[in-house]
């Protein structure tokens, strides 16, 4: 099991990669740039390339309906260069408020669009021929029915420094965990709890798993949540601030019947409190939204508490099949705190 971390979208950026540098130092193997719609990921990554040595690099996530194929290719082999083949790229689809309300581009086939912008930036960098690519939602080059008639196949310039990248991809819903199972180098899951993972996903990663190609190895799957550790009521405290996360994902991305982490909180055995949380962050009222998280929930898709305590949480996130612990530290030294988690794996 290896350990990594989110560096969020929010707050003073530089001052994020100071720390993920002191970090590297302890054993940190791979750092989560988010993007979402604040700064763009690929920008903090080619500085972080440029401030560290050894920790992975990656995307979480670059949305499949903002860039191109061959640009997700583009950017993925740039980095993979300036960082020595460190780079790792998360790709997921997001959801129609960001992609349409921020982006104006249409949600629609998710499933097919990132199945088909993995197979095409894995041609990319493969560097075998020129690129050609005849899919459902993709066709490259253009027809010239779509075009001017002339577009040609062409291959990247540079010669990528590792012809296959690792692609992960962030899917909640059966059927693309399924496909991720299939395709894809890794999983990440948001909100996971270990004791129900396999109820939720277990019959759709195995489905994905029987078509798997064996020469992409076994799928590697990076989860986590809020760590710190500590007795007594101030620490138990701490897991309070992950309700307006958990409250912002369950009530407020998406509209009612189109929110993916509510069907996933439904999913998971908590439909009222699901319903409660929507209804309430929807009219406005955020932070009764967010008392409103069922305790197990808050408690069980993070490692807080007693020392003991969160070592068995970890151990609950190994069994699930978790293979990078992904872990946001709240409370005490990050360093030491790492190194202390390095030392039970």
């Amino acid at each position: 099991m290896r350990i990594s971390m989110p560096l969020g979208y929010a707050g003073d950026l530089k001052r994020s990669v100071d720390q993920v540098v002191e970090l590297e130092k302890a054993g940190l193997d791979t750092v989560w740039v988010a993007e979402a719609y604040g700064f763009d990921s690929p920008t903090l990554m080619g500085y972080l390339a440029a401030r560290t040595e050894r920790v992975l690099i990656g995307a979480s996530i670059l949305p499949v309906y903002t860039r191109t194929p061959t640009l997700i290719a583009q950017t993925a082999a740039g980095l993979d260069h300036l960082s020595g083949g460190r780079a790792v790229i998360g790709l997921g689809a997001s959801g129609p408020q960001v992609i349409e309300g921020w982006h104006g581009v249409p949600y629609t086939r998710p499933l097919a669009r990132t199945r088909e912008v993995i197979e095409i930036c894995r041609k990319v960098w493969a560097r075998e021929e020129p690129l050609t690519h005849d899919g459902a939602v993709f066709t490259l080059p253009l027809p010239p029915d779509r075009g001017t008639g002339l577009g040609k196949p062409l291959k990247i310039i540079n010669h990528p420094v590792r012809p296959r990248i690792p692609l992960y991809v962030a899917a909640l819903g059966e059927k693309n965990v399924e496909m991720t199972a299939e395709i894809a180098d890794g999983w990440l899951p948001i909100l996971f709890i270990p004791e129900k993972a396999d109820q939720v996903w277990g019959a759709a990663l195995a489905a994905g798993r029987t078509r798997r190609d064996p020469a992409l190895g076994p799928l590697a799957v990076a989860a986590g949540g809020m760590i710190a550790i500590g007795e007594g009521e101030d620490t138990r405290r701490l897991l309070d601030l992950a309700r307006p996360q958990i409250a912002l994902y369950v009530g407020g991305m998406g509209a009612p019947g189109r929110n993916f982490y509510n069907s996933l909180a439904r999913r998971y055995g908590y439909g009222e409190a699901a319903e409660r949380i929507q209804e309430l962050y929807l009219a406005g009222r955020k932070e009764e939204a967010a008392a409103a998280v069922p305790r197990e929930m808050v408690e069980l898709t993070n490692l807080v508490g007693p020392e003991g305590y969160v070592r068995e949480r970890v151990e609950a996130f190994r069994e699930a099949g978790v293979t990078h612990l992904n872990l946001t530290p709240v409370a005490g030294d990050p360093v030491r705190l790492l190194e202390k988690v390095r030392g039970w794996l």
